[in-house]
């Protein structure tokens, strides 16, 4: 059933990204919402941190405005545009193969640090790293690649988004505009 929901939230959510009549703040917000909505839920239900629960959800909306300021910036290319749209899930990816990169959740012993280097594997959630650690307290880096991939897209990513958010500062009005009817007004 759980499956069954999730592919028709997809598919209402494509429909919505696709309707011309559909302004393009609702489509940022249908677009980003739900992966944010999994994370607030795991970390209140499953993990139990309601304070990070609360913190994500706020810095989601901080983000949601960044990103209609980033859409409503009257000077910014268009592909500086579509690239804040594919840096920030493709930080998240390198986020998550850095942290996993000791697979911690498999059991003690089959990690690549016990088996391969013959060290404990340590990961990091900020800054992202992984790493195995040996009884004379050296360490080996386990995803070098995913944390460079991970920091430059992260960097872009909050350069567009503070390029974004001083614009909505700045002027308020193209938040008004990516979330008004008139269509004339967004061009």
């Amino acid at each position: 059933m759980t499956g069954f929901l999730a592919v028709l939230g997809c598919a209402v959510a494509l429909l919505l990204l696709g309707h011309p009549a559909v302004v393009p703040g609702v489509k940022v917000f249908v677009l980003t919402a739900p992966p944010v909505v999994a994370v607030v839920w795991l970390l209140e239900e499953v993990f139990g941190r309601p304070t990070a629960a609360f913190v994500v959800a706020v810095a989601f909306g901080v983000v949601q405005i960044a990103l209609n300021g980033v859409l409503g910036h009257p000077r910014l290319p268009a592909a500086a545009k579509v690239t804040v749209f594919v840096t920030i899930p493709v930080a998240a990816l390198a986020w998550l193969l850095t942290v996993t990169a000791d697979d911690s959740l498999k059991d003690p012993g089959e990690d690549p640090c016990t088996q391969r280097y013959g060290g404990d594997g340590v990961s990091r959630a900020f800054p992202p790293q992984a790493y195995c650690r040996y009884e004379d307290g050296s360490t080996h880096d386990l995803a070098p690649g995913a944390q460079f991939v991970f920091w430059v897209c992260f960097a872009v990513s909050v350069l567009l988004l503070a390029a974004g958010l001083w614009q909505a500062v700045r002027h308020p009005g193209t938040l008004v505009r990516q979330f008004g009817r008139d269509r004339a007004a967004l061009r």
